[in-house]
């Protein structure tokens, strides 16, 4: 199966910011990755941006994830990274990855966001989530729940609050209104089942409100509510002290639109906030709202980077 791109790419050393390339992958490609990308660049404005795939379409069986298909995917996002570091492209796309097929083939990373922020050799990065009524960050990404607490750290807190901070920023919030959640039940009513808003989550708010004069910072705010606060327009964005805590409401609000974004990175990488969706690939009914969202927040980042 062939994509089609909306425009052709020009040649890179004739690429301005106000009209930036944007590259992207396919997946999994036995997964609903290629169709939705279809989808997505068919209904995309070709003046805003040039689209440029990061690897051919290969013959794939839908919901039907080999060894091929995995490594197709493998080969795309090292493409994709090193169109990213060499500025050859602007910002990155990615489609859904099937992490099980990706580690049989090699890739010994928990997941995307890793991947990229190792061959772009950034340390200072963090992951983002974004859709129509919440963006949230997340203190800790893949790791069990049980390590959560000593993997919690205010220097953590603190370097993630500024990414989140300054992406908000850049998408057009001049003062940014941040929440830093607690980690246990009513943050831990002063202690009687757990200490680590006192320890951990009380210093990083202070140090941010240091940090950032700019923005306004709330916290710890008590977990069962600060995310309904957030969909209502109480906050900008919140963050989480881990992955399940924030993507259960924005799961919940904004499945069909929440996109992905790595923060930190010296270009960015999007992606839909979605799997491979193996069950319904091929039956032409996955949506492509949220690769269409991933899209256009890679080209204002790259406009704005």
């Amino acid at each position: 199966m062939m994509l089609q791109k909306k425009s052709d790419p020009r040649p890179m050393s004739r690429r301005s910011i106000q009209r930036p390339v944007i590259g992207y992958t396919l997946g999994d490609q036995a997964g609903i990755g290629p169709e939705v990308m279809q989808a997505a660049l068919h209904a995309l404005s070709s003046e805003e941006a040039d689209y440029v795939p990061m690897g051919p379409a290969i013959n794939a069986t839908p919901g039907r994830s080999t060894r091929d298909t995995a490594q197709a995917a493998l080969d795309q996002l090292e493409t994709a990274a090193a169109a990213l570091r060499e500025g050859r492209i602007d910002a990155v796309v990615t489609a859904p990855v099937c992490k099980e097929g990706l580690h049989a083939v090699g890739f010994h990373f928990p997941g995307q966001t890793e991947f990229f922020a190792d061959r772009l050799g950034v340390q200072n990065y963090a992951m983002c989530l974004t859709g129509q009524r919440l963006t949230v960050a997340l203190g800790t990404i893949h790791t069990a729940l049980a390590d959560v607490p000593r993997l919690l750290t205010t220097e953590e807190l603190v370097r993630i609050g500024i990414l989140l901070a300054d992406f908000v920023r850049r998408s057009g919030r001049q003062n940014p209104r941040l929440a830093v959640a607690g980690l246990n039940p009513h943050n831990g009513e002063n202690g009687a089942f757990g200490d680590e808003e006192q320890r951990i989550i009380t210093p990083a708010v202070k140090a941010l409100r240091t940090a950032l004069p700019w923005a306004q910072i709330e916290g710890p705010c008590v977990p069962d509510c600060v995310y309904r606060d957030a969909a209502l327009g109480l906050f900008d964005a919140v963050l989480a002290p881990y992955h399940d805590q924030a993507l259960i409401p924005l799961k919940l609000l904004d499945f069909d639109n929440a996109v992905n974004v790595t923060l930190g990175l010296p270009r960015y990488r999007t992606s839909p906030d979605h799997g491979t969706a193996f069950s319904i690939a091929g039956k032409g009914i996955a949506n492509p709202a949220s690769t269409i969202r991933a899209f256009k927040l890679a080209i204002s980042c790259a406009c704005s980077n």
